[in-house]
């Protein structure tokens, strides 16, 4: 897939292959009854339905010439009969393969949401998220179709000829043989723009994810847009993938409606063949007459022929389309969960708060290292404040503790324990981290709060809310804790969210607490009043605190400084200023005169 851009085409990194549609199909094994009722009763329909030409052949060459009024009504009646079996079978047969296509559909997008949940945070950097989402949600409604009506509709079309070839030859031999005369061209031509549609479709599905990776990038920056006055040059930019979209579509389906009209071509020359051969012969041109009820009978056998094709050749459209969705959707589903349970990991005990580094080196890309050969060891109850230039590898610390990423090399133990070893779930749960990005999901404050310990009762989310100051301007809102708030708390200020976010993490009640630049949107009388809550939030527990601004980690019990992938000095405030390294020329130049 493309990385962090959308005007780059994604590339496939594994060839499509019939597997794919292998693991497809096991997505409609547990429905097989259904469809195998759904199935009988077209079936069925569809071979009842054979004998209506067959009807109006006899009507014509024995019925009507011998006056036979009582024959030709039980004819009719036996028809009537079986058009309504055949309305009755495709009712049942549209609502089963609906119901069925749309649970198979769920499936799918639960699996690769399910999936996306577990892939690490590596996977979510190096890809455009407008991108992923085209994946959910996109591609897999295109599969809606084939998955409702395509599969059934091609094995009843492909019984249907068998059923029709039969009484096309039990008919009249010669003739079912000039109607054959048109399948080679007809696999002729498949042939030639197989390639050709497939490849347009997939030029078609990466021109819809550039676009809607575009317009998810546009929409999370929309301020900064209208801030610099980008609207006009960003239309133009839509405009532009729009319509390599509109390009790629189009040339997509003219291949796709290329099928339809060489299935109708062939059929009318055969056709008219059929007619010239049995008129020909009716005028007694040939020694072999040919009544006109078979030709009658034959015409219409003709026309029932070629409508399987015609579906078949829709669904062979339908198949190439979906090829180029499915390789994306397995694709994805297929993507290594590289930070996973290992097969014999055990649950993590009730976290103390030790924590070492072990020669931990860490890189995000290959030949680039953030991290070399980090150690430290920190004790039960320590707050730990990690300082450093931009992009020093302060926040990269904390996430390895987390274990959003696996390590190069080197251990992280957590009372002793290597957190590789043990479960992410029992390790996490006990780990509360608050990023500089405070994200607010929709939905009230309350639940916000709430998010990290769903037990918590309404009494202790206030709790937590008045200890990290958040309380008072809760209640200002309109309903208090119940106030809805938008998608990323687009109501509430950036301090406002930090604030909501210290609460959150304080009500999880984690061992370890890490705070990643937590009071960098809060104004200075706010974080005055904040660090009698932050004493309770940090009492008792280890804690990791990265700041830019110094005056928040003075009083913790070590300052590490990190800086050209390691750590470079370490100690307390009064002791790292009294050396005049790193720390001393950094806060010095924050409060210099």
């Amino acid at each position: 897939m493309a990385r962090n851009r959308y005007d780059i085409d994604e590339t496939l990194e594994d060839k499509f292959d019939i597997n794919q549609l292998k693991r497809l199909a096991g997505y409609i094994k547990p429905y097989k009854k259904k469809m195998a009722l759904v199935l009988f009763l077209m079936l069925s329909s569809s071979a009842l339905g054979m004998f209506i030409p067959k009807f109006l052949q006899m009507e014509m060459d024995i019925y009507i010439p011998g006056k036979d009024i009582n024959g030709i009504v039980f004819l009719s009646l036996l028809a009537v009969v079986i058009v309504v079996y055949s309305v009755i079978s495709t009712r049942i047969k549209i609502s089963v393969t609906t119901k069925v296509g749309q649970d198979i559909i769920h499936q799918l997008r639960e699996d690769i949401f399910r999936h996306l949940q577990e892939l690490p945070f590596s996977y979510y950097d190096d890809r455009p998220h407008g991108k992923i989402q085209v994946r959910v949600v996109n591609y897999v409604n295109n599969l809606s179709d084939l998955l409702s009506n395509g599969i059934l509709n091609t094995i009843t079309d492909l019984c249907n000829l068998v059923f029709i070839l039969i009484f096309m030859f039990a008919m009249s031999p010669k003739l079912t043989l000039v109607c054959l005369c048109g399948l080679p061209v007809l696999a002729l031509y498949v042939i030639v723009i197989k390639r050709k549609q497939r490849r347009a479709w997939q030029v078609q599905s990466n021109k819809q994810s550039n676009l809607n990776a575009y317009i998810a990038e546009s929409i999370n920056g929309i301020r900064v847009t209208q801030a610099f006055v980008r609207e006009q040059r960003n239309t133009d930019i839509f405009n532009d993938l729009s319509n390599m979209y509109r390009k790629s579509w189009l040339r997509a389906v003219y291949f796709n409606f290329a099928m339809g009209p060489m299935v109708d071509l062939i059929s009318t020359v055969t056709t008219a063949f059929i007619y010239v051969i049995g008129v020909y012969s009716i005028m007694g041109g040939s020694s072999s007459g040919i009544e006109i009820g078979v030709i009658f009978a034959f015409t219409a056998y003709i026309s029932r022929f070629w409508a399987p094709v015609n579906t078949i050749a829709s669904f062979y459209n339908s198949v190439l389309t979906a090829v180029s969705y499915l390789e994306r959707i397995f694709e994805t589903i297929d993507e290594p969960v590289l930070v996973r349970d290992e097969p014999d990991a055990a649950d993590m005990p009730c976290i103390k708060g030790d924590v070492e580094f072990e020669n931990v080196t860490f890189s995000y890309e290959d030949g680039v290292t953030i991290l070399k050969n980090i150690n430290f060891n920190i004790k039960q109850g320590q707050s730990i404040a990690i300082v450093g230039p931009t992009g020093a590898g302060k926040t990269t610390i904390v996430n390895l503790l987390s274990r959003f990423y696996n390590v190069d090399s080197g251990r992280i133990l957590v009372d002793g324990i290597d957190i590789s070893k043990v479960k992410l779930n029992s390790l996490r749960r006990q780990m509360g981290v608050m990023m500089q990005d405070s994200f607010i999901f929709s939905g009230t404050i309350m639940d916000n709060i709430r998010y990290g310990n769903k037990e918590a009762s309404d009494e202790e989310v206030i709790a937590a809310a008045k200890t990290v100051c958040a309380h008072d301007f809760i209640m200002q809102m309109e309903d208090g804790y119940n106030t809805q708030v938008n998608e990323r708390g687009s109501r509430l200020s950036a301090g406002q969210r930090q604030l909501v976010s210290f609460a959150r993490a304080l009500l999880a009640d984690p061992a370890i607490l890490i705070l990643d630049e937590a009071t960098s949107s809060i104004d200075t009388e706010t974080e005055i009043v904040l660090q009698e809550g932050l004493e309770k939030l940090l009492e008792g527990r280890t804690s990791f605190i990265i700041a830019h601004r110094l005056s928040t980690i003075k009083n913790a019990d070590m300052i590490m400084y990190i800086d050209k992938g390691g750590m470079q000095e370490s100690g307390s405030h009064n002791a790292l200023l009294e050396k005049k390294g790193y720390y001393y020329n950094l806060y010095m130049s924050q409060y210099q005169m």
